[in-house]
């Protein structure tokens, strides 16, 4: 378990798979050759054999009295086409709880976006039945982001993703579908980050006067700050993606503003510095 603090925001980190991963995997152009020609990545963010180190992990934000969880990671027995990532019988839930989070305690979850490695636990298996995991807490949507997907539909690449772990909190009443700028609190605030798919968000945190930020998959790994131009596959609009970067990362260069990957390996966040023409990540 690792977190951080942010004024009087407490943020922690609770991992479901951390693996490394080949870079075509996930972003076609990270080949080993083109890593290891990035020399802060290494140790912390890709293997000497040029495999790019990742996680799939989950964000809480306490704040308020309230606790907000970021991203919902894969889930317990989902059919998924991604062996790997189908049919899991993880402990995720044993720790969450065991980090002070038991499900019942969580009153907002907020999904970046709407891919498989980010709504699975939104749901959980009961009787064969698909039913909301966090019972007493409000899932927040970018609308932009539902009405793409609702259109959309599930794709045979991922799998029933909307039918078993989004669909099911929207016909219990718990989703709220929000703009992509909505404001949870004065400290916790939705931010467009647009083009891994069209409504995509990061999460912005700030109190006390110290400021964060949860990448969501506007970045998938720490790579992409020297190299923006580097799409996923699963980018809806690459062009947008890689646009989006590069105007966070302008931003952010210089600033005191933590950056927190939501697949980014240990130590997981970091500051955007300037970098020649790019940028990098100082941990």
């Amino acid at each position: 378990m690792v977190d951080w603090q942010i004024g009087n925001v407490r943020i922690t980190k609770i991992v479901e798979e951390d693996n490394p991963v080949p870079g075509k995997f996930v972003l076609p152009d990270a080949t080993p050759d083109k890593v290891r020609e990035i020399p802060w990545l290494s140790p912390n963010f890709i293997t000497p054999e040029g495999w790019l180190k990742m996680s799939i992990h989950a964000l809480i934000i306490e704040t308020q009295g309230k606790k907000i969880m970021v991203d919902t990671c894969l889930g317990n027995d989902k059919p998924r086409p991604n062996k790997a990532w189908a049919m899991r019988k993880g402990p995720f839930l044993d720790d969450l709880a065991s980090a002070g989070h038991p499900r019942e305690s969580i009153d907002y979850v907020i999904c970046t976006h709407l891919h498989v490695d980010h709504v699975g636990w939104n749901t959980m298996l009961v009787n064969d039945k698909w039913v909301p995991t966090f019972p007493n807490a409000r899932y927040l949507f970018a609308r932009k982001e539902w009405e793409a997907w609702k259109e959309e539909g599930d794709s045979e690449h991922f799998g029933p993703v909307l039918a078993d772990s989004v669909q099911p909190v929207i016909d219990a009443g718990l989703a709220d579908l929000v703009e992509w700028d909505h404001k949870i609190n004065d400290e916790i605030w939705l931010e467009p980050t647009p083009g891994h798919t069209p409504g995509h968000v990061s999460v912005r945190i700030s109190s006390g006067g110290e400021n964060a930020v949860i990448t969501g998959d506007m970045t998938h790994h720490p790579c992409q700050l020297a190299r923006p131009e580097w799409s996923c596959f699963a980018d809806s609009d690459a062009k947008k993606a890689i646009q989006t970067r590069w105007d966070f990362y302008a931003g952010l260069a210089g600033k005191p503003t933590l950056v927190i990957g939501t697949h980014f390996s240990p130590p997981t966040a970091g500051h955007i510095v300037k970098d020649g023409d790019s940028y990098k990540l100082e941990c």
